[in-house]
């Protein structure tokens, strides 16, 4: 099912506000009666929850961006801002990362692929027999 108009300016404005009585009033809703309506309608409940989600993948940074991100500092593709003081003056400058920052960002990658650590995989069977001596205890 599709959201009307109103419906959808509702819900966005819900989705700024989380007020739902201004949002509807905001909308072009009688606000009286029709709010729990309208936070209840599964539609636009989904579309709400739906970009709610989209925002929070866009403020959230992922695995893959996370790793692209560190693969471009170590490779020194990344600029930072520094502020050069001369002679009575300043001045901005963009210049690559500094070698800590670099090999920061070379450690947290090694991290991710279990490339510093040592590793042993110990593989063995183990028999296992079982004794059946309570008997023994009876006696």
């Amino acid at each position: 099912m599709k959201l009307t108009e109103k419906q959808k300016r509702f819900a966005d404005y819900y989705i700024e506000s989380a007020n739902a009585e201004d949002s509807a009033k905001r909308a072009g809703y009688n606000a009286r009666g029709n709010t729990t309506k309208l936070l209840h309608n599964t539609t636009i409940s989904a579309y709400i929850d739906e970009r709610l989600q989209e925002m929070a993948d866009k403020r959230i940074m992922k695995a893959e961006e996370t790793m692209q991100l560190l693969t471009s500092i170590a490779r020194n593709e990344e600029k930072e801002e520094v502020i050069v003081f001369g002679e009575g003056s300043s001045e901005i400058v963009k210049k690559g990362m500094g070698a800590k920052d670099r090999l920061k960002a070379l450690e947290l990658i090694g991290k991710r692929y279990a490339m510093w650590t040592d590793r042993q995989q110990l593989d063995a069977s183990i028999g296992v027999t079982i004794v059946d001596d309570l008997d023994d205890l009876d006696d």
